[in-house]
């Protein structure tokens, strides 16, 4: 089938990489026009557009599709299937009318839960322990169309928004080819979703990156997880942004006078060792132990040469907390 891709992130790679190793025709690619950014404030293009060129893909870089010269592409490149993936571009109807089979949308959760922008980083923030891709026919709604194909997927342990989100964008890819040919054969069964089911996954705003040390230490690890690599949680130390990227919980050390007693976002130990070396900070119940952070204008480094750098103190608080009262040592 004749296909025109519609996609601008890092995750919507995958599925253009596999759409052109397909049976499939993909007759332009449109992603957004390059943006202003890094050293010397260059344009610099999407990753689809970057992608495209490898593969050797008709190309339209476009400020929108919904008008103007995004449009007219679609309008002439006569689309069977307009492929839409990481788009983030609500698209109207005038738009999704004009392939001759289907508009349809790669999301990366299991519809109707996690309708929405953020869906990686909201499956790690709720905790769950499966989440996946689902292919939709699109309609004018937010990941409301009937869903077409799904896959499963399960969250590791060990997953942040970065890494779950690369395995989705893979399984994406697979899940989209595979509809493209079930709609080639005629055999895809579409089902509407269950709207009473659905659930939400909003993008997190500025204030949902912040560090909140009175919260049980797992919620904290979680929001740890669903915002690395990118844009990170936060806290501060003595009064600067501190950037974490990687945390774990452990149990309040037992050689620490005090700890108990010290209030959420205290350092209750800032000397590393062992399997936990890094800054171990309290939390509501235990301790949340950052061993990958980047202090304000500075690289990301481990929380061991966080330590040696900046020799924090026990006692010492993160997040604007006043310091407490009790003994401090190194």
């Amino acid at each position: 089938m004749r296909v025109v891709f519609l996609g601008n992130a890092h995750w919507s790679v995958p599925s253009l990489e596999a759409l052109a190793g397909s049976g499939h025709e993909v007759t332009v690619v449109l992603t957004r026009a390059p943006r202003p950014g890094g050293r010397g404030n260059r344009p610099i293009p999407t990753p689809v557009a970057a992608a495209a060129r490898r593969l050797g893909l008709p190309l339209r870089e476009v400020e929108t599709v919904k008008e103007g010269a995004g449009f007219e592409a679609l309008q002439e490149a006569r689309p069977d299937v307009l492929a839409v993936v990481a788009y983030g571009e609500i698209l109207p109807k005038a738009v999704l009318d004009l392939p001759s089979e289907a508009p349809v949308n790669v999301h990366f959760s299991v519809l109707p839960k996690l309708r929405g922008a953020a869906p990686v980083q909201r499956a790690i923030l709720e905790g769950l322990d499966v989440t996946g891709v689902t292919t939709i026919r699109m309609d004018e709604g937010m990941d409301t169309g009937p869903i077409l194909l799904q896959a499963e997927d399960s969250i590791r342990p060990e997953d942040n928004a970065g890494s779950l989100g690369d395995r989705l964008a893979q399984l994406g890819g697979r899940l989209l080819v595979e509809t493209l040919d079930a709609l080639a054969a005629g055999t895809i069964e579409e089902r509407e979703q269950d709207d009473a089911a659905a659930t939400y996954a909003p993008k997190p705003k500025r204030g949902d990156r912040v560090i909140d040390w009175s919260q049980p230490a797992e919620e904290i690890v979680r929001l740890v997880r669903a915002l690395s690599p990118e844009p990170a949680a936060t806290t501060t130390f003595r009064g600067r942004t501190l950037k974490v990227f990687r945390a774990a919980v452990f149990d309040l050390p037992d050689d620490v006078p005090y700890a108990a007693e010290f209030p959420p976002g205290s350092i209750v130990d800032a000397i590393g060792r062992g399997s936990a070396q890094g800054l171990h900070v309290k939390a509501r119940d235990r301790v949340v132990v950052l061993s990958e952070i980047a202090p304000e204008a500075r690289k990301r480094m481990t929380g061991a040469e966080f330590i040696r750098g900046y020799r924090p103190l026990v006692s010492e608080t993160l997040g604007g907390l006043p310091p407490w009262g009790g003994p401090a040592r190194g």
